[in-house]
């Protein structure tokens, strides 16, 4: 992750502050006088620096003020000595912390933060920010006008540890490891009111997350807020510090298509192609992928096409999509021309390439070509979804009786040391009280029962209208005055 952009150390230090309760050093009624304080912090220095490491850290122990241990002004004061070299400065930091010499403030975790993240020690420095941010809760909403303490310590001693804007970047990802939406969102706001802009990777990290969080439309308007400045005639222009790259259009068409809002996928797609923004795969995969959604097979091959024009080499993904698309609309065909395709070209096919054949075939009714690409799947190593047992079962029970395909989920069963879903019961179970083996069907419910899935409407509603077909009526009746004190709904909650 690079440093922010457009950030100066000037700039960073013109963020105003309000005042902190916090001092740098801590107070204390017997605080060292200043030549006391500089004593002991180039004594401590001189150790770290040139004695040996073996001997260095007992006589640190014995150098601490045994009483109150060293103060956090003295800690930080010792790190900035040590700031060309981070490691020793870190180890100096972590070994008051174990031996409990030091009741360290937010200045000191930021003195010894800053010294990482201007070494570029990203995953020390983030483990620090996250430590602190633990021990220093916020006793306030923070805002634009009263921002999170830890990012107001870390402002404050910008200069003094001569920082990298790095630490910024690496302080919004530590709220959003947390999920921490709305602080993330308020300090890339104060940033962004310096012109200061967190990292690409960041920015998008914070879109992704609303996203997943809020939805796709929350989150194209943090798109906005970030990469974009309303005119006064409400068309956008580009800011300056910070362009959105192809990873940023991505998020949001994979946000608006699980969404299943193809016209703003789209929309998107047009708003990167006038940002001069070059689409990857992935991104003509997504595209295509909304339209193989919608069923708009027509305009998912002409990106297909214009993938080939641009240069962009299909890849397992996008041959998966435009296969599963042709599958869905009953083109199986040429989903099967698709797939010569790819192998032609050397792509490798995935268990994902093989279910959506398999689906199709078994949507046109073709057994055999979907038991065919089954066995397939299997010489390859690959297990079969749950979804895809399922289909091929319920096949097998309208073309060639359950019989046949009871056989064919046991040895799935067995070949792949997999447990069937509850739906696979129940299409076995209603398939054999449809045809009236209801022994073999009572026998199956005990095994659905023994895996843990209790009988649900579905399976009472079987059993008593196989018992009903043979006749039963007392076991029909039976079954019924058993739902009514089971208290069975007519559907699954």
């Amino acid at each position: 992750m690079a440093m922010l952009s457009s950030l100066t150390r000037r700039t960073v230090l013109s963020i105003p502050l309000t005042q902190h309760p916090l001092s740098t050093i801590s107070a204390s009624t017997s605080a060292p006088s200043q030549s006391e304080d500089e004593t002991l912090v180039s004594a401590a220095t001189t150790i770290l620096k040139h004695h040996r490491s073996k001997s260095r850290w007992s006589e640190i122990l014995s150098l601490a003020p045994p009483t109150s241990g060293f103060t956090p002004s003295q800690v930080s004061k010792i790190i900035l000595q040590l700031r060309n070299t981070p490691h020793l400065a870190l180890r100096f930091f972590n070994f008051t912390v174990h031996r409990s010499i030091c009741c360290h403030s937010v200045s000191s975790h930021a003195t010894i933060i800053h010294i990482l993240s201007r070494s570029r020690l990203k995953s020390q420095a983030l483990e620090l920010i996250k430590c602190a941010i633990r021990k220093f809760p916020d006793t306030h909403k923070p805002d634009l006008s009263n921002p999170p303490r830890v990012f107001e310590i870390l402002v404050k001693t910008y200069r003094s540890c001569d920082s990298a804007p790095f630490v910024f970047d690496l302080l919004i990802k530590a709220y959003l490891d947390s999920k921490k939406i709305d602080i993330s969102v308020q300090l890339v706001r104060i940033l962004a009111s310096k012109n200061i802009f967190p990292h690409i990777v960041v920015c998008n990290s914070l879109i992704e997350l609303i996203a997943k969080s809020r939805g796709p439309f929350a989150a194209y308007d943090m798109y906005v807020e970030i990469f974009r400045c309303e005119n006064g005639e409400g068309r956008g222009r580009e800011v300056k510090g910070v362009m959105a790259n192809a990873y940023t259009f991505n998020v949001l068409m994979v946000a608006f298509h699980r969404e299943g809002v193809v016209e703003k996928v789209e929309e998107v797609w047009k708003e990167m192609m006038t940002k001069n923004c070059s689409p990857n795969v992935y991104s003509y995969s997504i595209l295509m992928a909304a339209y193989c959604e919608d069923g708009k097979m027509e305009n998912a091959m002409k990106v297909w096409k214009e993938m080939g024009d641009e240069d962009v080499k299909h890849d397992i993904v996008a041959y998966n999509t435009i296969i599963e698309g042709f599958c869905k609309v009953g083109k199986v065909e040429r989903a099967e021309e698709v797939f010569r395709e790819m192998v032609f070209n050397g792509v490798e096919c995935t268990c994902v390439t093989l279910e959506h054949l398999i689906n199709g075939h078994c949507m046109s009714g073709d057994i055999d070509a979907a038991l065919v690409l089954y066995k397939d799947m299997c010489r390859k190593g690959f297990k079969p979804e749950s979804s895809t047992i399922d289909v091929v079962a319920k096949v097998l029970c309208d073309k060639s009786g359950v019989f046949d395909a009871l056989e064919f989920v046991r040895t799935v069963i067995k070949k792949h040391d997999i447990v069937p879903r509850k739906t696979t019961y129940e299409l076995l179970i209603q398939s054999l009280c449809k045809e009236g083996w209801m022994e073999e069907a009572l026998k199956l419910q005990v095994e659905m029962v023994g895996k843990g899935y209790a009988p649900n409407f579905e399976i009472y509603s079987a059993f008593i209208d196989g018992y009903i077909k043979q006749g039963d009526e007392e076991k029909a009746e039976t079954l019924r005055n058993e739902m009514l004190r089971n208290k069975i709904p007519c559907k699954d909650s």
